[in-house]
Formats: C-alpha cells, structure tokens, sequence
C-alpha cells in the first residue's frame, strides 16, 4: 500500500524551498487587507487576508519544481553541473535530494559554493544571482572562506520564496512561502531556528477529513490504494507516462461513483487522495506528474528524489510548523554579506575570461565566476539570457522539469467560527478549492486559519481578484462552520 505522503511539507517545505528571479517585470504585490465586502457564504468575514499568486509573481513563476512526465533525477544532475568553470547552478529544482525544500535549496548552496572553491582562486570576485536560501547558503560559505562576494536580487527584499509577513495585522509571523519544516537525522533547520530564537510547533499531520455537508469520516483507504497499484503498474512499464495514465492504463480508474451512508464515493475518495497528497507535494496535477517518478514511486523511494523524503526509518520526520520567522535564517545567512536588491539580472555572458552580468537598468558587472539561483519558473521563462547559450544539457532538464504552484490564504477572524480542535482539515467530495487548511487556533490560541490550494485549481484563482478569491476559501470553509 502506498505510504501517504505528509500532508503540506511539500508546500512548506515546499511550499515550499525557494530561491529568487531574475525577469523585468514588477512582482505583483498582494492585497494585504480585507475591505469588507459581503459574500454569498455563511462563514463570516475574516478582519484581515492575505493570499500568495507564486505562478504570477515574475520572480518565481511557480512554487517549487517536479518531475513533470520524462523526467528523471538526471536532469537535475545536469542542471547543476558547472558550465565552463564559470557559471555554477544552484536552487532547489538543482538539490540532490529533497528537491522542493528548502533543506534541498540550502543544500544545492553549499554544494555550489563547494564547486566554486575547488578552481578559484581566493583574489576571485564572484556573484551568486538571488538571495534565496540557496543563494544566501552559497554566499556565507564563500565569504566565509575569503572571496569577494556580491549577491544581486531582483526583489526589494531577501528570502526569495521564503517570505515572512510580521506587521500589526496578525498576531504572529505568517509565512506566505515554506510555512513547516521537518525533524531528522538529514534536516537541522529546526535546531537553527531555535538558536535564533524563532519560536516552532510540533504538528499532527493527523487530518479531521470532512464530506462537503461537514460530516466528519474516517478516510477511507481505496483511493491510496487505487494510486499505489497505479505506480507499482507503471515502474514495470517501457516508458514513463503521467500519473493520471497509470490510474487508467492499470484499471485502477474505475472506481465507483456510487455514495456510500457518509455521501462520499470511492471514486471521491481517489480524488481526495490526489487533491491531498499528490497536487500539495508536487503543485501539479496527475496529468502532469511522473508515474514513475511521482511521490510515493518506486523509483523515489529507491532514489530519495521525492520533495518529502527527508527522513529515514530510524529518525522520523517530525513536522513543525514555523511561527517564529523563517526570515530570521535568511538574515542570519546575509550578516555582513553584500546584497544588493532591486537589481535584475537579464543577461549571463561568460568566456575564458571571466563573466559579464547585465542588469535591467543597462548596467553591467564583472565577475570571475557566478553561482545562478534563480527558480526554474524563470528560466523555464527564458526572463535570464546566457551568451553563449547554455549546453544542450541544461536546456534539456529546464524543459523536461516542471514547476508546480500551490498558493496560500491566511485568514484571521475576530472569533472562530468552528468548533474542532483538530489543526489539520481536509475535504472530501465536490472539489474544493481549498481541499486543506491549517487551524492555529489550538496551536497559537488565535483564531487565525491558513488555506492551501495548489495545481489546477492554483492556476485558474490565480486569475481571481482579492474578492474573489477570498470567495472561494469562505465557501470551502463551510463544512466547518459550529452548528447553531
């Protein structure tokens, strides 16, 4: 049977993971505050909203990275290899493991600036492109062994995707990027934030599941099975096709749509499945995703490429959920570091000489060496040109990845409007937006509630307006709404 994936590390972690951008055009800014305006919902207006729109923000263009049908962990092996002993590859979609984390961002940091110290020489100037984790992990380890370092970021701030909300709208620091991290033998991000004194909670990936009439039922197994068989199917299979073709291909598409005493079907239950685990992970759908490498895989599990694999069986993953300021990392990382923001990147030239950075506003710097962080969104974009263009490697694994999207809402309300103590919601049946949320109530003592949607879903309300949008996440809450 497949082991279900810990619901949101992906997001948070995911969510997760995140580097910074190099493109022309202005990141959009989010509507912070709610004006008020009535909605067709019984769930109360929230005092104050803020929502995430990553596939839009022009620094990003999606969340974190997956592997998109075709693709395979040696894309990422060649996306992070050197080029000419000039240009060096960071960034999570680049990690060796935990790909679409920011443990696997940090990493892919290190590693970079790793490559760069065994061929340069100590008089070298060297860029690193975004002021991400993983740009701001390549930095510190540069400086710290003596080079001349300046990071340039296209935002007015650091932290990439990374990105910290603390203002007097909400009682607590609120994440709009990777909200959890997790605990194990691989991942000591936890320990750092409590050196810094950022304050995290553990948290119960345990899920009060709830049909759209607000009835609260057990989770019923058909649907991870049915997805299980799928991928075991698949990894015997010539060649690799989407998750969604495995479910079919394998028979194990025909679930019944007949509704069992709780009003939910086994085919519902399917979609519960994937609206939960696979679309949170990846921030794509089963369309898109890899059979043979999807969460859950064979392959993954062989591989430790998935998103979520941090852990092993003699340490436990132990997710916590971050509310002290993951910002507080970044800043660590870039004391005493040369940052400059504001600034884009739009063209990487290098020779045998050195490298050539231009800057949006006409402006150029030159470098020996450059360490490029920015997301695979971007250069999935082509917002970064490289002269000469980069080697047919590189191109072939920017294309063959995928960027997925989830997005968050973070709604604070003057009373709770529920009554479980349960942290963790999902849904079950009719395809919510919003198929999880997050209660810090029990957690924080506020009654602040935080949405993820992701894939498909993520897409089309990324169009929406703040009103919209807002809508949308009231309307899922409904089946939590107290009974009067």
């Amino acid at each position: 049977m497949i082991t279900r994936r810990t619901l949101l590390l992906g997001t948070a972690s995911g969510l997760s993971v995140l580097a910074l951008a190099g493109c022309t055009t202005p990141e959009p800014e989010p509507t912070p505050s709610v004006t008020g305006t009535p909605t067709p919902t019984l769930v109360p207006q929230p005092l104050t909203m803020r929502r995430t729109n990553w596939a839009g923000d022009a620094f990003a263009r999606g969340s974190f990275s997956f592997a998109a049908v075709g693709a395979t962990p040696e894309h990422r092996a060649a996306l992070r290899e050197p080029v000419a002993d000039r240009v060096f590859f960071a960034g999570e979609a680049t990690a060796i493991s935990e790909p679409g984390t920011v443990q696997g961002a940090r990493e892919s940091g290190l590693r970079a600036a790793a490559e760069v110290e065994a061929i340069a020489d100590q008089s070298e100037r060297i860029a690193v492109i975004g002021a991400g984790m993983a740009g701001l992990s390549a930095a510190r380890l540069l400086v710290d062994a003596g080079y001349d370092v300046i990071v340039i970021e296209a935002r007015d701030r650091t932290g990439g995707r990374i990105d910290t909300v603390t203002d007097a709208d909400w009682p607590f620091p609120i994440e709009l990027g990777p909200s959890f991290i997790r605990s194990s033998a691989t991942t000591d991000l936890d320990e750092q934030l409590t050196v810094l004194g950022a304050a995290s909670l553990e948290f119960t990936t345990e899920a009060e599941v709830r049909t759209r009439a607000g009835t609260v039922v057990a989770v019923d197994p058909v649907g991870a099975e049915a997805v299980a068989d799928a991928l075991v199917w698949a990894a015997d299979q010539a060649r690799d096709v989407s998750l969604e073709r495995a479910i079919v291909d394998s028979g194990n598409g025909t679930l019944s749509t007949t509704v069992g005493d709780t009003g939910v079907s086994p085919a519902d239950w399917l979609d519960y499945d994937l609206a939960t685990g696979l679309k949170v992970t990846t921030g794509a759908g089963p369309g898109e995703v890899s059979a043979w490498y999807a969460p859950g895989a064979p392959a993954t599990s062989d591989t430790s490429t998935d998103a979520n694999t941090d852990a092993t069986e003699d340490a436990p993953a132990v997710p916590r959920l971050v509310i002290g300021g993951y910002r507080s990392l970044l800043d660590d990382l870039a004391t005493d570091i040369d940052v400059v923001t504001s600034n884009v990147v739009t063209l990487v030239a290098y020779d045998d000489d050195g490298v050539s950075l231009r800057l949006g506003a006409g402006e150029s710097l030159s470098v020996d060496r450059v360490v490029v962080t920015i997301p695979l969104g971007v250069l999935q974009d082509e917002a970064l040109e490289f002269s000469p263009a980069l080697p047919f490697a590189h191109r072939g694994a920017i294309a063959a990845l995928g960027m997925g999207v989830l997005d968050k809402v973070w709604l604070r309300f003057d009373e709770a409007f529920w009554s479980t103590d349960a942290p963790l919601w999902t849904i079950v049946g009719g395809d919510p937006d919003f198929a999880v949320w997050v209660n810090l109530l029990p957690l924080t003592g506020e009654p602040v509630l935080m949405g993820v949607v992701a894939a498909e879903n993520a897409d089309r309300l990324s169009q929406f307006s703040d009103d919209d949008f807002l809508v949308a996440a009231l309307s899922a809450l409904e089946p939590f709404l107290a009974a009067p």
